[in-house]
């Protein structure tokens, strides 16, 4: 690997980032404290979009769950720790505001989105424009970063170069409700298992349990409503990790008992004597603790259609929802035809790609793709170019998959998951030998990524 050199004077070339979500502003935050100047190009609030409330910069739109913080056993708690090594601005700040939410990561998503605002807008390298980009640039260095929501006229232009259409899939929204109009007769707080140092992060969430005949007539409800019809011409292609509720329910009526609704590890306080046959969980959206979503419930139901379904929920009857859910179409391109493997278009090189619109799915791998973005930039416009990410990393494992790693022919949104890590010899396979196994992916990788960071000395003094 060529390391990079120190900055000696100031750059004068400027980097562009289309887009101020997770991967547009981690990707600025990189590049700008290693002197490089930036300009994020954000069309909101001029421009709005379907799932977007504010203009903050690292909007949470989906969930205000960055999921499992486990550097150890978990493959996403390994990005988290990637992420914090190199300085990101993403993890640092979802650290700062953090909420009780067991073995997760979870955000006020407001003063999150808020205090990375506010950081980037006062760093003395980083501007923000507001304003749509409609077109490819054909000079200057440029990071596309505008996720899965990217614009029309942006979308066209990347499919008018690129000779293919992007790939498309829905995604969609959990309702959010007012704590206070929760009857805690029924409901409980409680994390699965207990997880958790703390009290208050052992009784992060909060449970509405339900009978076999609640659960029974709940996916009779959810079957029978009325649901979001697509636009012409649009297929339902959604992304597994994130299918609504009433998708589930379609797979199977014990689908959803065994996925969000699973009664395992918990214990109704108000009787503690019967199990219950199915769980809702809820999980706090703001420090106040006055706004809570219901974990796992993504849905495309019409809004009057929602309220009758979710008040059939032990505990939930006379709710008052803050947001209803809904569904967004979410573009990406296919990656490993199109990108190279400094996460460039290959037909306009002084384009690079990063987050969500590169087919890696979540917040904390599209805030991992801009970190990587913003630095394999400056090595560039430094004249220099950085060794890849081993592939024995988070990061790594991701770049890897999305620019060659995957079958172009099958390609899909994809969460960092330890299948993408190449096997560490003489370990166990199977779920018996997997505490071992995973433990050794999370040790090799936290090795490697930082031997990564030190040789590539990315450094602005």
């Amino acid at each position: 690997m060529v390391p990079l050199s120190p900055i000696s004077q100031v750059m004068t070339q400027t980097l562009h980032i289309i887009g101020g979500g997770m991967a547009g502003s981690e990707a600025a935050w990189q590049a700008a404290n290693l002197g490089v100047n930036v300009v994020i190009h954000e069309m909101r609030p001029k421009v709005e979009t379907f799932a977007h409330q504010t203009g903050n910069l690292a909007e949470m739109v989906c969930s205000n769950s960055f999921r499992s913080d486990d550097d150890e056993q978990n493959a996403v708690g390994l990005l988290h720790w990637e992420m914090r090594t190199a300085g990101g601005i993403i993890m640092t700040t979802a650290d700062k505001h953090k909420l009780p939410a067991g073995g997760a990561l979870a955000v006020d998503r407001d003063l999150f989105a808020e205090a990375v605002t506010a950081t980037l807008t006062v760093h003395p390298n980083i501007s923000v424009s507001y304003e749509e980009i409609d077109s490819l640039p054909d000079d200057g260095q440029w990071i596309i970063a505008t996720g899965p929501l990217t614009s029309g006229k942006l979308a066209t232009a990347i499919a008018a170069e690129t000779g293919a259409e992007a790939l498309a899939f829905f995604d969609a929204i959990a309702p959010i409700l007012y704590h206070d109009s929760i009857d805690m007769t029924k409901a409980w707080m409680q994390s699965r298992y207990d997880k958790g140092e703390t009290i208050e992060e052992q009784t992060a969430y909060l449970n509405c349990p339900m009978t076999k005949d609640d659960y029974e007539a709940f996916i009779d409800a959810l079957l029978a409503a009325e649901k979001t019809e697509f636009k012409e011409g649009e297929t339902a292609g959604y992304f597994d990790g994130c299918l609504p509720i009433e998708v589930m329910a379609e797979r199977g009526r014990e689908t959803l008992r065994f996925g969000p609704m699973k009664p395992v590890g918990l214990t109704n306080e108000h009787d503690p004597q019967n199990k219950p046959y199915a769980v809702v969980q809820l999980r706090r959206d703001n420090a106040l603790g006055t706004l809570y979503n219901i974990v796992g419930f993504q849905t495309k139901m019409k809004y009057g259609a929602q309220t009758d379904v979710f008040k059939r929920i032990p505990g939930l009857e006379n709710a008052n929802f803050a947001r209803l859910g809904g569904i967004h179409r979410n573009t990406f391109l296919n990656s490993p035809t199109l990108l190279d493997g400094q996460m460039r278009l290959k037909s306009k090189p002084n384009i690079r790609f990063a987050g969500q619109i590169t087919g890696v799915e979540g917040y904390v791998e599209s805030a991992a793709m801009g970190l990587l973005a913003g630095r394999l930039a400056v090595a560039e416009m430094r004249g220099e170019t950085l060794g890849p990410v081993p592939n024995t990393t988070a990061t790594g494992a991701l770049v890897t998959h999305i620019t060659g790693g995957a079958d172009a022919k099958t390609f899909q949104p994809m969460n960092v998951n330890f299948g993408l890590f190449p096997p560490v010899d003489g370990l166990k396979s199977g779920r018996r030998g997997r505490k071992d196994r995973y433990k050794a992916y999370t040790d090799r990788a936290k090795v490697e990524w930082q031997a990564w960071l030190d040789q590539s000395a990315l450094d602005d003094s």
